[in-house]
């Protein structure tokens, strides 16, 4: 549910968000942070750019939300048409700004900078390894060790083939935009388990985790990042290379980027995320409609379902058949309006409080719901909790029915690439069954969307998408956990990809 709140509130967490350009005639950081506005919604905790000159490295890094961690003096600081960018929101590492990004490191080679978005799996074991070797490190964050094994790479090898051999020591969930010295490259993990896509500007290239930062700079979006393959943008802004370093039978794809992260208006791995949305919307009226005489969405993410929902609505019964002459269906109305001044760090001491925090969030519109069946969509149940109190609060404002329908499968597992989401002992749906959590939150109905379902809306298989959180069964190798596909690796020559 996309409604703010606290660390510990129910709900995932965005991730992080990177960006690179390479400029022909103008100053990169102006365009990066434009871009890193239109990527706030994947991180909040801190915001940086780093720049280069062709003489040397520049960088600002800070903590809080972009426009606060840049002022006119900053931007002007960071000279250079080549940089890039990162928004994050931890999920590896701890709070403090050591391990905010992008990531910058001088070394015999010259200079690096990082900015990742996912997480390693295997982070200890490369850090150990590098610290042995006598790397000094400044951060628990894996990122940093990303850095040091590319840099490491560098001392022996040229560009394309350090980055090869980088990607077959790490493991796990990674898009990264990255300079040397003035050269930026974008990197996607072998799976393509994080969005990462390429545009065009009237003067260079630019990538980013969504197309919606492309769109911001006025640029055009060329294609995705292809999982396993690097992109290598010429400094002066002229063209790029790219290079299909790994190749997999398949790919991990995070349907959660459609379900929550990602916004409506962004395009991933060739989809449209709000066109995604609404056929997930029109998936959960065929699989499990209830006839009420109101749908309304959690605002914002619900939006895009519960438009799906109430169009298929109007065209079939809850029971698959034509919907009749002259019955328009289920009415589609905006029962709940968001208030967006309640921000991640509003101070909640007391259990009561943010037990009752919702209300701050979120408050119903009596008239479209006094008296009537309603019908709630939202994208995801957590914990539960807030699923609980906005039941809770729909009742009290009159409604007689609360069903409550979810567009995406049951979250029954952690994430251990990107998403701050929950441990299993706090995800409500980890042990417990759909009736059980029904009879949690207090509705009337509850239902959730299948996995294929998904699947379908996505026009993908099962077997190419991530589906960890809501199977148990993840694409990585994740001690202690089962997977789902043989894990391996499976590199190709370094040759030149095709467009």
């Amino acid at each position: 549910m996309n409604a703010g709140g606290d660390h510990t509130s129910d709900e995932p967490r965005e991730k992080c968000g990177v960006v690179g350009v390479s400029l022909a005639d103008r100053e990169a950081a102006r365009p990066l942070y434009y871009a890193l506005y239109a990527l706030q919604h994947r991180g909040q905790e801190s915001a940086g750019i780093v720049t280069h000159d062709g003489f040397q490295q520049h960088s600002h890094v800070e903590r809080g939300l972009v426009g606060d961690a840049f002022d006119e003096g900053d931007l002007q600081s960071l000279s250079g048409g080549t940089g890039i960018g990162h928004v994050r929101y931890p999920t590896a590492g701890s709070l403090d700004k050591s391990c905010a990004q992008p990531f910058s490191v001088s070394f015999k080679s010259g200079s690096l900078g990082l900015s990742h978005n996912g997480n390693l799996v295997n982070a200890d074991e490369v850090r150990e390894e590098l610290a042995a070797a006598g790397h000094a490190f400044t951060s628990d964050g894996d990122t940093e060790v990303i850095a040091h094994d590319l840099a490491r790479n560098l001392l022996e090898e040229d560009l394309v083939r350090a980055v090869k051999h980088t990607m077959n020591r790490i493991h796990g969930s990674y898009s990264l935009t990255i300079t040397h010295d003035d050269t930026v490259l974008g990197v996607r993990d072998p799976l393509g388990n994080r969005p990462l896509c390429l545009g065009d500007l009237d003067d260079g290239y630019v990538l980013a985790s969504e197309s919606a930062a492309i769109d911001t700079l006025d640029g055009e979006l060329i294609r995705d990042v292809r999982p396993g393959e690097l992109v290598v943008l010429e400094p002066d802004g002229s063209g790029y290379d790219t290079y299909q370093l790994v190749d997999r039978d398949s790919t991990a794809h995070c349907f959660f980027e459609h379900v929550y992260f990602a916004r409506p208006d962004s395009v991933i791995d060739e989809n449209l995320v709000y066109e995604v949305r609404r056929a997930l919307g029109r998936k959960l009226w065929e699989e499990s409609g209830v006839e009420s005489d109101v749908v309304m969405p959690v605002p914002d993410s619900g939006r895009a379902f519960a438009s799906g929902y109430a169009d298929a609505a109007g065209e079939t019964t809850a029971d698959g058949d034509p919907r009749p002459e002259g019955d328009g269906g289920i009415e589609f109305a905006e029962g709940l309006m968001k208030n967006r001044y309640v921000g991640r760090t509003f101070i909640m001491p007391t259990q009561d409080e943010r037990e009752r925090a919702v209300r701050l969030k979120l408050n119903p519109i009596k008239s479209t719901v006094e008296g009537k069946s309603v019908t709630i969509i939202d994208d995801s149940i957590v914990r539960g909790t807030t699923s609980t109190q906005l039941v809770d609060l729909v009742r009290e404002a009159g409604a007689e029915e609360v069903h409550l329908r979810i567009g995406a499968p049951a979250i029954i597992a952690p994430c251990y690439f990107g998403i701050d989401m929950a441990t299993r002992d706090e995800l409500i749906a980890a042990d417990a069954s759909t009736e059980e959590i029904r009879d949690a939150v207090g509705a009337d109905s509850l239902s959730y969307l299948s996995v294929d379902a998904v699947a379908d809306a996505l026009g993908e298989s099962r077997a190419d998408l991530c589906l960890g959180c809501v199977t148990g069964e993840y694409p990585y190798d994740v001690e202690g956990e089962a997977s789902d596909r043989p894990i391996g690796d499976a590199a190709s020559d370094l040759t030149p990809a095709d467009d």
